[in-house]
């Protein structure tokens, strides 16, 4: 049988009254109970003597045969030196357990994957947008070199065309030498 020494709740709506009782932990919360070992009216302010009684010798007795205190309680025995009570008996209480550890981690190494894929593409984006603007600046610079070649072509082209009309008229001694 697995005993607790717990508060039991009593008096009128909104006005609570508890009693420390020593009880089954099968046993509803206001329902039966061993043994009443101390009162607690929390109308009563903090520094009242009569806010707090605890029955000293019985709590020490059933504590030696094993019943274990609530957390409210064990604040109140605390005070008084029968038991020590550091936030709740349970050490790991709201701590993380191991899987929560491992979904943390995998997020944390997710995000900083995403993070690193992010600069990644910004890097790649700038490299794209230097390179476009490379070949930007080498298709104008073709295209001016071919303008400028346009307007320099017919100038360098009616020289020839001339020596070819030239060639092909023949010249006033070639026409009177075929004559004679």
């Amino acid at each position: 049988m697995s005993v607790k020494i717990r508060l039991s709740r009593g008096g009128a709506k909104k006005r609570p009254y508890y009693r420390v009782v020593i009880a089954d932990i099968r046993a509803p919360r206001d329902g039966r109970y061993i043994e009443q070992v101390g009162t607690h009216n929390p109308l009563l302010p903090k520094d009242h003597a009569d806010r707090i009684k605890l029955n000293e010798e019985r709590i020490k007795y059933w504590i030696s045969k094993g019943a274990k205190p609530t957390d409210r309680v064990a604040r109140f025995l605390n005070d008084i030196g029968l038991w020590e009570w550091k936030h709740g008996n349970n050490p790991n209480k709201g701590k993380p357990g191991t899987k929560a550890l491992e979904r943390a981690e995998q997020k944390k190494e997710k995000s900083a994957a995403r993070i690193e894929a992010e600069k990644d593409a910004k890097e790649a984006a700038k490299t794209a947008a230097a390179e476009a603007k490379e070949e930007a600046k080498v298709a104008a610079i073709a295209t001016k070199e071919a303008a400028k070649a346009e307007v320099e072509a017919p100038a360098e082209e009616a020289p020839a065309a001339e020596e070819a009309k030239a060639e092909e008229a023949p010249s006033a001694d070639e026409a009177k030498a075929d004559k004679s």
